[in-house]
């Protein structure tokens, strides 16, 4: 004699909290619990009626192409920064032994007969800004460049020389502003 097996079905109405008692106890299979009921089930297994935890979704790449880093912002070029540093020497923003370590030669003292007269400070209102960069390479390691000072209406112009060191830093061995040149020694 042959059992047939029928599988138990659920009831076609939902579970109320009135009814999840009487389930639970009666018709319920062991080892579960019916939502809103006390009880405990064996350890190891999970509720059917809850879904299975899921890990976080992480992002799948694959395994033989390379992630690219994000691109590092773009530097300055050394004529703007140096655009602004003679700027800020010339306008009265910064003392001139700031740019010690940043020029050679002849430039220092060039930059400081400058900054004595103050070409580029203005009594009030907005100082001056830096409207335009140029630059020609005459070799490597040598720029010399020219920038356009906007000070209120008016439109200045200055020069500047920077040659790249044995230590890979840019100097600048030469600073000329717009107006009469500094009368030079016999020995420079």
């Amino acid at each position: 004699m042959t059992r047939k097996h029928t599988p138990a079905t659920r009831a076609a109405t939902p579970v109320t909290g009135a009814t999840a008692g009487s389930r639970a106890a009666g018709t319920a299979q062991a080892g579960t619990t019916a939502p809103g009921t006390a009880g405990t089930r064996p350890p190891g297994r999970r509720d059917p009626r809850r879904p299975a935890a899921t890990p976080p979704r992480t992002r799948q790449t694959h395994p033989h192409s390379r992630q690219r880093p994000s691109p590092a912002p773009p530097q300055p070029r050394p004529t703007d920064l140096f655009a602004d540093r003679l700027l800020a020497v010339l306008s009265g923003r910064r003392p001139v032994h700031s740019m010690l370590r940043h020029t050679l030669g002849s430039a220092y003292d060039d930059l400081s007969h400058l900054a004595e007269r103050g070409p580029l400070r203005t009594p009030r209102g907005a100082g001056p800004t830096v409207r335009d960069i140029g630059y020609y390479v005459p070799r490597p390691g040598a720029i010399e460049a020219f920038a356009r000072i906007g000070t209120g209406d008016r439109l200045r112009a200055m020069a500047f020389r920077l040659e790249l060191g044995t230590d890979h830093r840019w100097r600048c061995t030469a600073v000329e502003l717009d107006g009469p040149r500094r009368p030079r020694d016999q020995d420079d």
